[in-house]
């Protein structure tokens, strides 16, 4: 009795997460025809609450494409492998504390903010670098247009959403 409980939860959630794919997908289904563009499936996950890293999100299309791929990602192909990632609560987005620990390392002077062209120096040579357009769109959200600085510990709180 309590397995079939747990099972009927189970399907549910299931259920509500084949919704929210669902649902994703469509908005950037232009033909209605159950196919995205490839280019917009990391736009897709991170919608979904999904943060993979660019090779992370490499593997994923290469998993979901058709063998010889076409440009496009079918609906069916997606959602099996999109339900997995969310049961499985992969791409989990870093937490709060460590953003800001980071920020707080590459501040090596405390004073609690960085200048948009020390970030933007760390941003696109180090690690997974941005590019162009990425920066731009980061420090148009990230410089307090007042002060002309980051204060970073107002931008961590603005990136990051709460774990539900």
């Amino acid at each position: 009795m309590a397995e079939d409980k747990e099972s009927a939860g189970t399907m549910a959630i299931v259920k509500e997460v084949h919704k929210k794919i669902s649902e994703a997908f469509d908005l950037f289904d232009d033909e209605c025809n159950k196919t995205v563009d490839v280019r917009e499936i990391g736009t897709i996950i991170r919608s979904l609450g999904c943060f993979p890293t660019e090779a992370e999100l490499h593997e994923v299309i290469t998993e979901i494409e058709e063998e010889e791929p076409t440009g496009y990602i079918r609906f069916e192909k997606f959602l099996p492998t999109m339900t997995n990632v969310l049961m499985e609560r992969r791409f989990r987005p870093i937490p709060e504390d460590l953003l800001l620990q980071a920020f707080e390392v590459l501040d090596q002077g405390k004073k609690g903010y960085l200048e948009p062209e020390e970030l933007k120096k760390y941003m696109t040579q180090e690690g997974e670098p941005f590019n162009q357009d990425e920066m731009e769109e980061m420090l148009s959200a990230a410089v307090d247009p007042d002060k002309n600085v980051i204060f970073y510990k107002d931008f961590v709180s603005m990136m990051t959403i709460e774990d539900r």
